[in-house]
This record gives C-alpha cells, structure tokens and sequence, in this order.
C-alpha cells in the first residue's frame, strides 16, 4: 500500500464544489470514479480543501492510498486520458502513509479573487471573473487591505454556517493589482474561514466603490460581527492558486 499526493487543476463552473454530495456532481466523485476506474480499487480521496460550487483552482491537494503497480509519477499521465477537460491532474507524488492534506505542521494557502472592472460584461470572462461596473478605486482598496495583514479574529469575515470555532487565522501578504479593466486580489495565509476569501473581497469591492473607507475595514475586524462586512462576493472569481507545505516555503 502507498499513499498517492495528487496536485489538481479545476474550472469549477459545471460543479456543485469539491466535496461529494447527493444533488450534484463533484470534482471528488469525479476523482474518486476515475482513480477507482484505473486502480480496480474503490478509492476515496482526501482533500485538502473544500472549495464551493463554481470555485476554481490551480492547485488544491488530494490524496489516496492504492496497491496499484504504477509509479506514483505517472498517475497524473494515466489519469488525465481519463479526466474530463476541466479536471487537470497536474502533478502526482508518492508521499508519507500518514501524510495528510490537511494537517502538516506549515501550511500555506494562497487564494486570488478576479474582477471584471468595466462598464458592459465581457462573455469570454463570465466563468472566471466577476463583473463590476462601477469604477473601483485600487488605492483605497490596497489600504483597506493593509489592516488584514498578520493574525487576526476574522470572524467578522466568516460565513455564519462555520463549523470551527477557532476563527484566528493570519493572512501573511495581499496584493491587489490592476491591468486594464482586470483586477486580481491575490491573499497568503495559513488557513482561510468558510467564505472569508469571498467576503473580504465583498468588503474590498465596496471599499474601491466608495462605500466604506479603508479604516471601515479595521473597523469591520475588530466588531466580530458578520453583519458588518460586505457581501459574500459571487464564487466564479476565486481560484485557490496553491497549498504549500512545510519547507516547500523555504
């Protein structure tokens, strides 16, 4: 028996998130049915993160256990002849029997959060992007998103349906660049809250709109109360770029 670390790539447009449930399809059901498929095994992965429905990714991190021959390298060529077009295995590795995708000593996520800023939709963008038609101002964006840098109660940021009741989490840089009528919110942190990433670009979104002023930001922090940040922003924006572990950040 081995313990397989698969890196997967997903447009979650056509799918009801990562995890399996009865009302639609998943990417783990998808990965489930086709690693079972090639292995003869029935396979359940772990997943590293739970991403919602219409939320994609670059990066998230699965793994499985199987008796199967082939070398742990090659999984992710024998895999992808099997994938749908929207499903990437972007890389496999043999790891530890134990090793788990969600709890290593360092971990390390990195989300971005991509906005359409101009005044009609752009068809071609509609799966990945949100649409705003409003101009956003980018500087006090970046200011509102100073006060969420280091480690925080983002409970305020935090959908009120959380299962954890740790909501500290430390968010470590974010980056909000412009190119055009493209605008990219890239956060790092340790860890994320159900819906924080979303809704801090709520907030932000309001912030460039005129709404809130960036210190409205700091003030949301420190309330602890959901009510007093900004919309839960659309899920076709966000992509979890990477997971990274231990000294995989050196």
């Amino acid at each position: 028996m081995k313990r397989i670390k698969l890196t997967v790539a997903y447009d979650g447009t056509d799918y009801c998130g990562w995890q399996v449930q009865p009302n639609g399809v998943t990417i783990e059901e998808i990965l489930n049915r086709e690693i079972s498929g090639l292995t003869g095994e029935e396979i359940r992965v772990i997943g590293a993160s739970r991403t919602d429905s219409g939320v994609h990714a670059l990066g998230n991190v699965a793994v499985f256990d199987t008796k199967c021959s082939i070398p742990a390298e090659r999984f992710a060529y024998a895999l992808n002849r099997r994938m749908p077009e929207d499903i990437v295995i972007v890389r496999s590795e043999q790891v530890a029997d134990d090793w788990h995708p969600r709890y290593q000593d360092v971990i390390t996520k990195t989300y971005e959060y991509h906005i359409y800023n101009a005044s009609v939709p752009n068809p071609m963008k509609r799966r990945t992007s949100t649409f705003v038609s409003f101009p956003l101002d980018i500087d006090q964006m970046r200011k509102g998103a100073s006060y969420l840098i280091g480690e925080h109660d983002f409970v305020s940021f935090c959908n009120v349906r959380t299962n954890t009741s740790d909501t500290v989490r430390t968010v470590y840089d974010i980056m909000i660049d412009q190119n055009g009528e493209d605008i990219c919110i890239r956060i790092t942190g340790n860890g994320f809250l159900y819906n924080m990433v979303r809704i801090i670009a709520g907030t932000l979104i309001r912030v460039g709109r005129g709404f809130y002023t960036p210190e409205r930001v700091k003030e949301i922090l420190e309330a602890g109360e959901r009510t007093e940040a900004g919309v839960t922003a659309p899920p076709q924006g966000l992509v979890l770029v990477e997971i990274r572990y231990g000294n995989e950040n050196e």
